[in-house]
């Protein structure tokens, strides 16, 4: 609606129109450049560097790569490359080093001499880590000499300075870059090395024979295994190997291809069946996972189906005219890895999450298309494995289909199609709203009684849901927990899933904290990185924290959620007389009040929110876990039984 012109502000001006220069703008909104300033916004940083020495790598100067953490937080990363160049900068006037730590947009990757193949699209890397941080040192070797600088929050600190080589130093080349994160930007360093080691050991694998070595100083005593070094000589295709490590294999090797193409591109693909139920593709370009895939993706499933069918056909297998293998049926059981290198990569903006450059589809497709074909030819045995699995995916995708019909049916007939024993709140608004998962109807009975009916609905499961690591879509879609939960979370699942239909924006999987519980909770959420990976990627899964005890001394009760705040409760209560500890095996054991007070209430409870912070990692986990095979879950169960703290039997 307009203003009347007595209305109108004449004092906004020009001069209200703030403009952030440089660094300035990297500190006044660092989620812009980084994502986050939580702890991926910090991996993210050392992430940063250690792509520039990855580059070096790439471009054929670098072998190694060193990340050190230490004691009090900063980092330090080194590579043996050529080194940020020193002279002055025809641009800035300022030496290359300094340009390339102070100046957004600047780096040796636009013009495409120094580096051919780079993951660096932005040139923001080093100098948004700069400005980050409360201080940055560089030091490169170049030309017999050392130079060194010194950096604050993205401000010089010091003149480019030098000295001779010493005895031990002469003929090195390389840069060291080391960086203390700004707490005013990060409020606490919270590294995870596991975390980060996962990252490193992927950068290894997609750059055979480069060596990076990663330590920890920073609390040692939460990572006493603190030093990892990776080097793989069989690059992607030993990726492949160890992604499939928890299951059992259709044929003993990946089917492999590297290639380079006159245009300068390199397609590099590794693919291996094995007897799950699931697809797993791995994407990469220049290094970046490329997580939400691109054009690279497109051409590898083409080929794929186009070469399952056609050999199909070829040996008699494949025989009625209408019965084309579809993309995801060729695709089950699949794990693979998809990597290019190329000069001018087109990514979907500075996260990098999508490739579209569209003349890279032909290439991967023409390159893996004739690597498979020659494979199936050339190992017929294998090759009838693979067909006649995909050939019983098609089987068992048209009788889901018939399943999922057959719930949309009944769900019609009856009248909305919500599940019986689901008590569902009167609130309309999902995002409002939230679906209590509960074990069995005691502990569901109890949850109704205390919920808040407004916001809270409650869906109790009957025993034990299917494990779906080891079940085909149709057996799934056929058992009634799990068709319980699809239909009250409204959303579809696998490719159907639409966030937008989603009836509740938190799932809670509230479960017993016994052995049980928690084998009902992993079952759930097997279920949801399987099949609807979308609501844990946006954060709406949780599980409940239930109490593990009551302490009570007289009219005095409190609750303790851990071993650790029970022994504080009771050395709080240890002069009381009478005191007594009650232990919570089960939901039901509390009353509707209580389960309330220590579980339900938004006002008092502890959710914990499920992450995928590593796809590869938790795909290689659930199906370690809840699969097959025996001897990677036995090596598991016996590496980390010691941490366990609480075991009831």
């Amino acid at each position: 609606m307009a203003l009347k012109p007595d209305q109108r502000d004449d004092q906004y001006t020009a001069t209200d129109i703030q403009v952030l220069e440089g660094m300035e703008a990297v500190r006044k909104r660092p989620g812009m450049y980084i994502g986050s300033t939580d702890q991926r916004g910090l991996h993210h940083l050392i992430i940063e560097i250690v792509d520039n020495a990855v580059d070096e790598f790439m471009a054929g100067y670098c072998s190694s790569v060193e990340v050190v953490i230490n004691e009090d937080g900063s980092v330090r990363v080194t590579d043996d490359g050529r080194g940020i160049p020193v002279d002055k900068h025809p641009t800035t006037g300022v030496s290359g080093v300094e340009t390339v730590m102070t100046t957004l947009h600047a780096g040796g990757k636009f013009g495409g001499k120094a580096y051919t193949v780079s993951g660096g699209l932005h040139g923001v890397g080093a100098s948004v880590v700069n400005a980050l941080s409360e201080y940055l040192a560089v030091e490169i070797h170049r030309s017999n000499r050392v130079y060194y600088q010194d950096f604050s929050r993205g401000i010089r600190q010091s003149e480019l300075k030098y000295r001779r080589a010493k005895q031990g130093e002469n003929g090195s080349t390389g840069t060291v870059v080391t960086f203390l994160p700004d707490k005013e930007i990060f409020h606490e360093y919270e590294y995870d090395f596991n975390m980060l080691s996962q990252r490193f050991k992927e950068m290894a694998y997609l750059n055979k024979g480069l060596q990076i070595r990663f330590r920890s100083h920073y609390h040692a005593d939460r990572w006493p295994n603190n030093e990892v070094t990776y080097y793989f000589d069989g690059g992607i295709a030993s990726f492949v190997t160890n992604l499939n490590q928890t299951r059992e294999v259709l044929h003993q090797k990946p089917i492999y291809v590297e290639k380079q193409l006159e245009s300068g591109t390199i397609v590099e693909a590794a693919l291996q069946y094995n007897d799950s139920f699931n697809e797993f593709v791995y994407s990469f370009a220049n290094c970046v996972n490329t997580v939400d895939g691109g054009t690279h993706i497109t051409g590898f499933r083409s080929a794929l189906t186009r070469v399952m069918n056609d050999y199909g056909r070829k040996q008699n297998i494949i025989k009625e005219a209408d019965s084309n293998l579809a993309g995801e049926e060729t695709r089950e059981g699949l794990t693979a890895v998809v990597s290019v290198k190329m000069t001018d990569p087109q990514f979907e903006g500075q996260t990098k999450g999508k490739l579209g450059n569209p003349e890279v589809r032909t290439q991967v497709e023409s390159v893996v298309a004739e690597a498979v074909q020659f494979y199936l030819e050339d190992n017929p045995t294998d090759a009838k494995k693979i067909i006649d699995k995909c050939l019983t995916a098609q089987r068992a995708r048209e009788a889901a289909r018939k399943a999922r019909d057959l719930i949309i049916r009944k769900n019609a007939m009856d009248g909305g199609g919500l599940p019986g024993k689901l008590a569902d709140c009167s609130e309309k608004n999902p995002e409002l709203c939230e679906i209590y998962l509960v074990e069995g109807d005691s502990a569901g009975g109890t949850a109704k009684g205390g919920r808040d009916r407004r916001t809270q609905a409650i869906l109790p499961l009957w025993g034990k849901i299917l494990n779906v690591e080891k079940a085909r879509a149709d057996k799934m879609l056929s058992h009634d927990g799990i068709r319980s939960m699809i239909t009250a979370i409204g959303a579809g699942l696998d490719d159907d899933l639409d966030i937008s239909k989603l009836r509740y924006h938190r799932i809670i999987i509230m479960t017993d904290a016994d052995v049980d519980g928690s084998h009902i909770r992993t079952l759930i959420l097997t279920f949801f990185f399987r099949h609807m990976g979308a609501l844990i990627e946006h954060g709406y899964v949780y599980i409940a924290q239930p109490p593990l005890y009551k302490i009570s001394a007289g009219r005095d009760s409190h609750y303790a959620y851990s071993e650790l705040e029970r022994e504080g409760v009771m050395v709080q209560m240890k002069n009381r007389r009478n005191v007594n500890v009650q232990r919570y095996k089960g939901l039901g054991e509390m009353n509707a009040e209580q389960l309330w007070e220590t579980t339900m209430d938004p006002e008092s409870r502890t959710l914990l929110q499920v992450t995928i912070e590593d796809a590869a990692s938790a795909d290689e986990t659930f199906s370690m876990l809840m699969g097959d095979v025996v001897a990677p879950r036995r090596n598991f169960i016996q590496t980390h039984a010691l941490e366990v703290k609480n075991l009831d039997v």
